[in-house]
């Protein structure tokens, strides 16, 4: 039997996954969620750094990692280093300081490409789960266990939801541009 619900949840989980991503994107202050992202690799597998790390925001435009075992110190500036976020981390001990830079015009509009991208990405993942979807529904009609009416009737729903997630992420889309993008 098909469960469109199975498949709603699937891109749902896909919408979350986006709005973590979009929170991780600096906006020219300072906040804990931007390095959710990051990930290093220490005791054998990747991290995130709030399991290696206490984060802080002292200040608007400054991020303080206290980081617990001084020898993930070098791992943890690496792994910001290398990160698209474009922030230089300053060491003092087992303390990070990630100073957020003012956005200038260049970096916002870098920072729009991301955001179109990952809107992109997005999309295709929603498409994945309808075609999936719809394959689905094929393969259920193949083997007579749902008729051609249940079939085009469960697509619309599938393409409606579909639709509707898709809408989502343009909002999402232009909402963090507009961010980005107000000085």
């Amino acid at each position: 039997m098909f469960d469109q619900k199975i498949f709603d949840h699937k891109m749902k989980v896909t919408l979350d996954r986006l709005s973590k991503e979009l929170a991780s994107l600096s906006t020219g202050r300072a906040n804990s969620k931007m390095l959710d992202l990051i990930k290093v690799d220490v005791y054998g597998q990747k991290m995130p750094i709030n399991q290696l790390a206490t984060i802080t925001t002292p200040e608007p435009r400054m991020i303080n990692i206290q980081v617990w075992d001084l020898n993930n110190v070098a791992l943890i500036d690496s792994s910001i280093r290398k990160s698209e976020l474009g922030l230089n981390p300053q060491i003092d001990g087992q303390i990070i300081r990630l100073p957020i830079p003012s956005l200038t015009e260049e970096r916002r509009n870098e920072i729009k490409k991301m955001i179109n991208s990952m809107g992109e990405k997005y999309k295709v993942a929603i498409r994945t789960v309808r075609r999936e979807a719809n394959d689905q529904l094929k393969s259920l009609l193949k083997d007579k266990n749902i008729s051609e009416d249940d079939e085009k009737k469960n697509e619309k729903i599938i393409q409606k939801i579909t639709d509707n997630n898709i809408k989502n992420i343009d909002e999402r889309i232009v909402a963090k541009e507009k961010e980005i993008m107000t000085i």
